[in-house]
Parts: structure tokens; C-alpha cells; sequence
């Protein structure tokens, strides 16, 4: 039975490894809300915006910040680089974006410190062919803090001296792990320190306690969308651990970051492409080595926002959505990307996986060594050899383009409710009649310019 929807609110995850789309779903549905929520990581994630002749590059700041009557959020889960983020306003002011008045930084936020990054880089460089694949921007070492309770928080930045009199002796602590551990060089903390406190002196006025502001938006009926980064399957509890991020990526998460209740969240909505793709080290059982897995590489534009980095490409694996939809309680899909796969004579979806003695998964497990040594069982589609690009109604779908978006759902047992034909904005279109389907509709009418996500 489909749970009642909160009317007024929506969250958008990832529903694989990351980069699934999210920027371009997240985009459609910014324009009709109220309020953007980003909740989770820092800027280890990566939107890439194009609106006409103007590019946008987001890493901290909600997607939504681009439409200008959205109000945006940053939850207490982020871990926040105050230079990076500044840049980001900077670069956003440049190109005719007013933050000022219209971004709101949760004061309970963990800083991100130069010598976060300088750890982070000398962590993956002592892990030689066993590194994680981080994007080396100190997201996991400021967690760690976090979790050590020795981080500072944004609160802090309302006290620029203050805060980088703290700042210093945290960063000193780092520099004798960086000398003693990984005979790194020092960070400069006279030079961070100066920076730190002209970053705190920017951002002070944007410091706030952001959940009563969410909730105020809630009781007066205005819709909120809670937008996450990355994906479930590198959720630090539920994902390929120690292949992961640092944070959750799950929808329970964004009531944490908020300080709000989990009922406020509406429903969840897991954005996955029709293939599946990874960045960095970490399982990956329908990976793709060949001709096929750089065909789609190629036509998906597959290369990370953040880091550049070429990103791994496989079959679609519907044991590891059907995991995802159960540990993230997902009410629909929105699938991306479906005409990167117009070309194949065939396609094949892992339905579940096979041990070496026979035995079978449906759902990956969580031990990675005996991931390691399952192999995917296909079932093999027949390709359509038709051109889905900026196709705008399922009924316009070649029929074996249908029948395969049809597999996916029975397979991962959660309906398709959004899909995507094509990089620009427009090329999507809303699948069935369901209240989210009709829910997704109602906010993609409020579209009050063009332009395209990615």
C-alpha cells in the first residue's frame, strides 16, 4: 500500500554509486518549491548547471540557489570549506546569482580546514593501490573530527577571531599527524590562519539555526525539496564500506541535518541511471571493461564533476537498486540517462548474483571478500535501435525502450516515476498516475526559464 504523502515536501537521493543525475532532477523540481535543502557531504559532491549561455559549477550550495525565488538551506551534516563555499557565492554573483539574503548556513555545520585536505591527500597516498578513491577535498579527516569532538562548528564563524584562534591550535594537531605519521609538509597556519578569519567575517551573516526556518516553511504549505549527494551505495553504514563516503546518504538523514521530524521529509524519491557508473576503488560486479563499457562512457559524458575523473561504467544492477530502495524506503524512481543506451543490440541487468558454490543474492552483502567473489546473473533484453533523445511520453517510446524501463520496476519492485531522455531540462517527461507521479508534475510546472542540468 503507498504511504500518504506530505504535500508539502519531497527528498531526492541517489539511488546507486553517485552521479546518477540527481543535478538535472533536482533542477526540474527546484522551480516550483518554496526552499532547497542540501543535508548531506561537502563539496566532494559536484551539479554542473548550464542555464542558456551561462555554466554554473555547485559543490556546496543547494541546486536550487539558481532559481531566484528558492530559499536555500545547508544542513548540519555538511561539512563546510568557508574559502570553497565563498568562492562559490563569489562565482554565482558573477554570473548575475544573488546569494546574499537567499542562503542560510546551519551553525552546526563541521568546517572543513586546510589541513583536512592536506591529511586527506597524504591518508590516499599512503594507501597506495589500496586507496578509497577520495576526492582528496578532507571530507572523511573533518568527520573524523567530528566524530572525535574536536571539529569546529559554523557557529564559530560568527566569531571570526575567535574562531581562528581555534581553527590554529586544531590545524597544529594536524601538522604533527602530517610530519610524524606521513612526513608530509606543514600547512602554513599563519597564512590559513588569515584566510580563515576573512572567510569567518564574509559568512557570519549567513550562520543560522536552520530547522525552525524549514519548519516555518512547512506551516505555511510551501514546498521544501531536500536534495542529498552521492549515493546509497556509499552510504558510510549501508554502502560498500570501507568503499564509502564519510556521511549518510539516506533520507532519515536530512531530519538529522535539519533538526527537523522524519515525517516532515515527504516522500523519497531515488534517482538512478539506466546503466550503473562508479568513481574510484570499491566493488563494482557489473563492471564493464570492454568496447560496451567505453561505449557508454563516451555517450553518457561519464567523467566526475568534481574531480574529472573517468568514471566506471556497467550493466544495471537491479540486486543493488532492489537494496537500495529497501534500506532507503524509496516511493518512486526517476530514471536517467536512457538514451545512452539507444544504440546496443542488446542489454543485459544483473537480477542477482551467484557464489562460487552455487548459493544466490539477491541484494549484495555487506563483506566485501564474498562480494568479491559473486558473479552477476544477467537477463539479456533485446536493444531498440531507436532514438529516445528528448522523448516526452512513455508512449512515444520505442516498445522494447518500454518493455526495459517495465523490467526495471518489476525487478526492483518500485515503480518508475520520472524519466530522462536527454541532458537538457526539457527532455523528461512524468510516468504514471500515482500521487508522487502527480506530486512531481505539480512542482515541475513551476519551470520559469530555460536552461538544462547535468
Amino acid at each position: 500500500m503507498e504511504r500518504d504523502l506530505q504535500p508539502t515536501s519531497m527528498i531526492v537521493i541517489g539511488g546507486q554509486w553517485g552521479d546518477e543525475g540527481k543535478g538535472k532532477v533536482v533542477d526540474l523540481l527546484s522551480a516550483g518549491v518554496a526552499a532547497a535543502v542540501r543535508f548531506n557531504g561537502g563539496n566532494n559532491a559536484g551539479h554542473t548547471v548550464k542555464f542558456e549561455d551561462r555554466h554554473f559549477a555547485l559543490h556546496f550550495i543547494p541546486s536550487g540557489i539558481i532559481h531566484g525565488h528558492v530559499r536555500c538551506y545547508m544542513g548540519a551534516w555538511m561539512v563546510i570549506d568557508p574559502v570553497g563555499v565563498l568562492r562559490e557565492i563569489d562565482g554565482l554573483g558573477e554570473q548575475g546569482v544573488d546569494v546574499i539574503g537567499r542562503l542560510a548556513l546551519s551553525e552546526r555545520a563541521t568546517v572543513i580546514l586546510p589541513t583536512h585536505r592536506a591529511l586527506d591527500g597524504a591518508r590516499e597516498a599512503a594507501r597506495g593501490a589500496g586507496s578509497i578513491g577520495t576526492t582528496r577535498r578532507g571530507i572523511g579527516p573533518a568527520y573524523q573530527d567530528r566524530a572525535q569532538r574536536r571539529a569546529l562548528t559554523t557557529g564559530l564563524l560568527r566569531k571570526p577571531r575567535t574562531f581562528a584562534e581555534h581553527a590554529v591550535r586544531v590545524m597544529e594537531a594536524h601538522n604533527r599527524e602530517l610530519g610524524l605519521l606521513y612526513g608530509a609538509e606543514p600547512v602554513d597556519l599563519e597564512a590559513a590562519r588569515l584566510e580563515l578569519e576573512e572567510a569567518a567575517e564574509r559568512l557570519a551573516p549567513l550562520v543560522a539555526e536552520v530547522g525552525p526556518q524549514i519548519l516555518g516553511h512547512l506551516s505555511r504549505r510551501e514546498p521544501v525539496l531536500f536534495e542529498g549527494a552521492q549515493g546509497v551505495m556509499l552510504d558510510l553504514f549501508q554502502g560498500t564500506y570501507p568503499y564509502v563516503t564519510s556521511s549518510s546518504c539516506l533520507p532519515g538523514a536530512a531530519a538529522v541535518s535539519c533538526g527537523i521530524p522524519v515525517r516532515a521529509l515527504g516522500p523519497a524519491v531515488g534517482v538512478m541511471k539506466a546503466y550503473v557508473t562508479r568513481v574510484g576503488g570499491g566493488p563494482f560486479p557489473t563492471e564493464l571493461d570492454g568496447a560496451t563499457g567505453d561505449h557508454l562512457r563516451k555517450r553518457g559524458n561519464e567523467f566526475g564533476t568534481t574531480t574529472g575523473r573517468p568514471r566506471r561504467c556497467g550493466w544495471f544492477d537491479a540486486a543493488a537498486a532492489r537494496y537500495a530502495a529497501r534500506v532507503a524506503g524509496l516511493d518512486g524512481i526517476a530514471l536517467t540517462k536512457l538514451d545512452v543506451l539507444d544504440d546496443l543490440d542488446e542489454i543485459r541487468v544483473a537480477v542477482r548474483y551467484r557464489g562460487p558454490d552455487g548459493a544466490e543474492y539477491v541484494e549484495p552483502p555487506a563483506d566485501l571478500d564474498t562480494l568479491g567473489s559473486l558473479e552477476p546473473v544477467y537477463e539479456t533484453l533485446p536493444g531498440w535501435h531507436a532514438e529516445t533523445v528528448g522523448t516526452l511520453d512513455a508512449a512515444a517510446l520505442p516498445a522494447r525502450a518500454r518493455a526495459y524501463v517495465e523490467f526495471l520496476e518489476r525487478q526492483v519492485g518500485v515503480p518508475v516515476v520520472l524519466v530522462s531522455t536527454g541532458p537538457r531540462r526539457e527532455e523528461t517527461f512524468i510516468l504514471g498516475r500515482s500521487p508522487l507521479a502527480q506530486m512531481l508534475k505539480t512542482l515541475m510546472t513551476g519551470l520559469d526559464q530555460p536552461g538544462q542540468k547535468s
